[in-house]
Order: C-alpha cells, then sequence, then structure tokens
C-alpha cells in the first residue's frame, strides 16, 4: 500500500448551519474563504490550505472539536470578525507562545483565531 503526504492528517472539517448564504457570507467577509455550491444542501469552502464545508442542517450545539484559525494581526481579525456579524467570546489573551481571541459564529460555533509571538498585535 502507497502513503502519501496526507496520510494520518486532518483532510476535511464540516460546519452543520442554519443557512448556508449566511455562512458564505460571513467567512468569505471575515476571512476570504472561496466556495463552490454543491446544491442547495452543500456547499464547499477553502481557505487557501484546508478545505471543508457547510451542509445544510440544525446546527450543533456545544462540544465536537475547537477549530483554531491563524492571523497575522489579530486585532485587525477581531474588527473583520465583528463587522462580519461574528461575536467576540473571549477577547484578545496571551497564552505561552502566542496570543488569541475565541469568537462565535452566526450559528453559535465557538472558533479561535491566534498569533504567535512577535507577530502584530
Amino acid at each position: 500500500m502507497m502513503s502519501n503526504n496526507n496520510d494520518q492528517r486532518i483532510d476535511y472539517v464540516e460546519f452543520n448551519v442554519k443557512d448556508i448564504q449566511r455562512s458564505r457570507d460571513f467567512y468569505g467577509k471575515a476571512f476570504g474563504w472561496t466556495f463552490t455550491d454543491y446544491g442547495p444542501q452543500y456547499c464547499e469552502f477553502n481557505d487557501g490550505r484546508l478545505s471543508g464545508g457547510f451542509a445544510a442542517g440544525p446546527a450543533r450545539s456545544g462540544g465536537g472539536p475547537f477549530v483554531i484559525l491563524y492571523a497575522d494581526d489579530l486585532p485587525a481579525t477581531v474588527k473583520r470578525v465583528e463587522e462580519a456579524g461574528g461575536t467576540i467570546v473571549r477577547p484578545i489573551y496571551g497564552f505561552p507562545g502566542g496570543r488569541r481571541f475565541h469568537f462565535a459564529d452566526p450559528d453559535g460555533y465557538e472558533l479561535a483565531v491566534y498569533t504567535e509571538d512577535g507577530s502584530k498585535e
């Protein structure tokens, strides 16, 4: 059996969302993601490095993996998240090796954005 560089790595992240267009608008505006529609019930996103999808259905509440994004400039990213309709649930704080903040998207999913020490604050 041949192995490739993606063996044993996260390949895709999927979110159940109430409104696919609202999720496209939010993540496109806040993070510049691109999208491919696969009918009215599914939309794939790509952030330039990782792909995932928005599946129409009831949003999950709590639990599951915690998705963390990266940004060079946290304050500018906070502003973009808020302007796109997200809610900051934990303002920027330091941790060993960097700084981050947490936000809730329009469906209530909590995600974080981090930067390494030495990046723009």
